[in-house]
């Protein structure tokens, strides 16, 4: 009997960008040839759809692309950045952004002067996951709501979400790369931001609380101590 391959996370993750790499390439190579096509191309027509053929590698390329932002090694840039302005800047972007989904954001924010030691761009990318995780899967009616407060010697961010259901396991959150996969989504966009939290020295739990049928998601940040 033929026994599955014991493949190492290193292994797979380096296989999948030479393959997003090489792929990018041969979409590079079609568009080039599509540029090609329209310029001595005559017919309207023709024109049109060598257009949306176009537009077609470009979201392809784009998408390879995504796949490879989500594998990439985590490498922060750390600086000291006070915890109420990160939520303030982290506010801010989410209104630039999605602004439908900063809406139905109900913001309590209770930070003095507290400090972190952080990279502000990867952490805002991981916050953005957990709202875009919240605000899709198996969203119920009601606001989210988003916590960040003091506790002992870390900042606290709480984001509680109403389920409709909820049917999985919060063991090892999101621990479990590629766990759930559909179209266009791969299950790496809550391990990536368990893996910055993580680089921050930090933790990500979460816990579903059947009485209210809430999804409570904690991510623990150390203060900065000066």
């Amino acid at each position: 009997m033929q026994t599955e391959p014991n493949i190492g996370w290193t292994e797979l993750t380096k296989f999948v960008g030479q393959l997003n790499h090489d792929l990018r390439n041969h979409l590079n190579a079609v568009e080039l040839q599509a540029a090609f096509l329209s310029e001595i191309a005559s017919d309207k027509e023709a024109k049109n759809e060598i257009g949306r053929l176009r537009e077609m590698t470009g979201e392809m390329s784009a998408h390879l692309q995504r796949l490879s932002a989500s594998l990439a090694r985590i490498q922060p840039t750390t600086m000291r950045y006070l915890a109420a302005e990160f939520v303030e800047d982290l506010r801010a972007k989410m209104d630039r952004e999605q602004p439908e989904l900063a809406a139905q954001v109900d913001w309590k924010i209770s930070l003095g002067e507290e400090a972190l030691e952080m990279d502000p761009h990867l952490l805002q990318e991981a916050f953005f996951e957990l709202f875009t995780n919240a605000s899709t899967h198996g969203r119920a009616e009601g606001s989210l709501v988003f916590e960040a407060h003091h506790e002992g010697e870390t900042i606290e961010f709480i984001l509680r979400e109403p389920k409709a259901k909820f049917d999985g396991t919060t063991e090892n959150w999101g621990g479990h790369p590629l766990a759930r996969t559909r179209s266009g989504h791969y299950g790496l966009g809550l391990f990536r931001a368990r893996g910055i939290f993580k680089v921050h020295h930090g933790t990500l739990r979460a816990q579903f609380d059947p009485t209210t049928s809430t999804l409570v998601t904690t991510v623990s940040l150390p203060i900065l101590v000066s």
